[in-house]
């Protein structure tokens, strides 16, 4: 086994021929039936099944990754969003390669550090800026109920009403832009218009969608949150199904 050269690089990982040529892709994605939703969460399972400890080890890493990057005074939180795109990449790059009956290690995790890190942190910086954007008018909202004595209660409900109803496009934009770039070579904006739009022709499939993930948190989250071990990387490859769905032909 080759050993790397440079300790402070992340691990390598195999990132030749990254572009996706199974099918016919469709621009702005393709309005699929209503209870596709809860056949991604199948698909999801079924590559956490073929090999579960390696995505939970995977799952492990991200967290500590993630939880020793924002502990970073002042610009950790920030870093940890902007990065966040660029591990996505190299996991929906390790769900490709489960389904093409390769091999999946924790390697992968970092791939797309190696060919996309520059589009996908530009994706992480428009994401964070348009959830600062969208923060803003929910919390001027919690702020005025704040000092609107008996009316506080539906005050702070209209407020988290408005900031929610303007989180969700966001993470429209956000949740297809990883694979778009990664494995189309699509430009941050590019990625970003053609998933929002993918996601607003599917909204029937995406709450039905929504509806299961939301019973799942809640069981994972029971035993110490250790149950997001086994839910977050089946979540990852319910995207890279979903992604594969809406994005092609057949």
């Amino acid at each position: 086994m080759a050993i790397q050269e440079n300790p402070y690089l992340p691990p390598t990982a195999r990132v030749a021929d990254a572009v996706e040529v199974e099918g016919d892709f469709i621009d702005g994605g393709r309005a699929v039936e209503a209870g596709r939703g809860s056949s991604w969460i199948g698909a999801g399972w079924r590559t956490f099944r073929a090999d579960p400890g390696t995505w939970i080890l995977i799952a492990i890493v991200l967290v500590a990754i993630s939880l020793a990057v924002s502990i970073v005074p002042f610009i950790g939180s920030f870093a940890i969003q902007l990065l966040m795109p660029v591990f996505v990449g190299g996991l929906m790059i390790a769900c490709r390669r489960r389904q093409n009956g390769e091999a999946v290690g924790v390697s992968d995790l970092f791939a797309a550090f190696q060919t996309h890190v520059g589009p996908l942190v530009i994706v992480g910086a428009v994401g964070l800026g348009l959830y600062i954007l969208a923060m803003i008018p929910g919390a001027l909202i919690l702020v005025w109920a704040g000092f609107g004595g008996s009316g506080f209660g539906m005050r702070a409900v209209l407020g988290l009403l408005v900031l929610f109803a303007l989180i969700v496009p966001v993470q429209m934009a956000l949740w297809f832009a990883s694979p778009l770039v990664v494995f189309h070579g699509l430009r941050p904006t590019a990625a970003l218009g053609q998933s929002f739009r993918a996601c607003l022709r599917n909204i029937l499939p995406f709450l039905i969608y929504g509806a299961i993930v939301f019973l799942l948190a809640i069981l994972a989250t029971l035993p110490l949150l250790l149950g997001w071990l086994a839910l977050g990387p089946v979540l990852i490859g319910s995207v890279y199904a979903a992604y594969k769905d809406i994005f092609f032909n057949g």
